[in-house]
């Protein structure tokens, strides 16, 4: 199932993919040709392709929230064949080639052989970076918990309500486990508090799996974040 939502100016594709149901987001400016696409997950591509096609989209980047392989699966392949660049965390950035980094071990038995690479533009975020892609402004979050290099997407507007794509960090009813690779609880529930929990309870939560929800949602009702 397809959703489309208009918030403010813009507009959001969203779908859900692959063997876990990754959420995989195409975001643009009403009105606009460019789009940027958020977690291109495992069989995204023909979904993307028949998006991209009815809103006569060109693509300009593809932002992944981490470096998991349902969601960054098809990244490599979607940038190279767009010619467009691959935004990731430095610290998460090794898992474009080697995807089995952080994963369980009955996936890793499952994808033996997996043969992959780095996309052919590849540009490392960082805390507190503001990119524009398509005429979009998003602001990076780095959100470590889930895995080192987890970060958050912020689109920000002063008249309608903050935007964040939140990937496997918050949830709605819940929050990212930490039991793989480089996951850690206590980074998580920090990261969580610091950099999410201060924004505006009406911030609209777009997650990497799952239901939208808001802020001040999660605030009064997620038990991981109560008292």
């Amino acid at each position: 199932m397809t959703v489309h939502q208009r918030v403010g100016p813009l507009e959001i594709v969203s779908f859900r993919t692959g063997w876990v149901s990754t959420n995989c987001y195409v975001v643009f400016r009403s009105g606009d040709r460019e789009a940027l696409v958020i977690d291109p997950g495992d069989g995204a591509l023909p979904r993307l392709r028949q998006l991209l096609r009815e809103h006569r989209l060109a693509p300009r980047a593809t932002l992944v929230t981490h470096g998991h392989l349902d969601h960054i699966w098809t990244a490599q392949r979607f940038s190279d064949q767009h010619n467009v660049p691959c935004y990731i965390h430095g610290a998460d950035r090794p898992m474009l080639r080697s995807p089995l980094r952080g994963v369980g071990p009955a996936v890793t038995q499952r994808l033996v052989g997996l043969l992959c690479r780095e996309p052919e533009q590849v540009i490392e975020m960082a805390d507190g970076d503001r990119i524009s892609v398509a005429g979009i402004p998003v602001h990076v979050d780095h959100t470590p918990g889930h895995t080192p290099g987890s970060v958050t997407f912020r689109i920000a507007d002063e008249r309608h309500p903050d935007i964040v794509f939140t990937g496997d960090t918050l949830f709605s009813g819940t929050v990212g486990r930490t039991d793989l690779g480089g996951g850690s609880g206590n980074h998580l529930l920090g990261s969580i508090i610091s950099k999410l929990l201060v924004l505006d309870d009406r911030t609209l939560v777009l997650p990497g799996h799952g239901d939208p929800t808001t802020i001040g949602m999660e605030r009064r009702t997620n038990p991981f974040l109560q008292p």
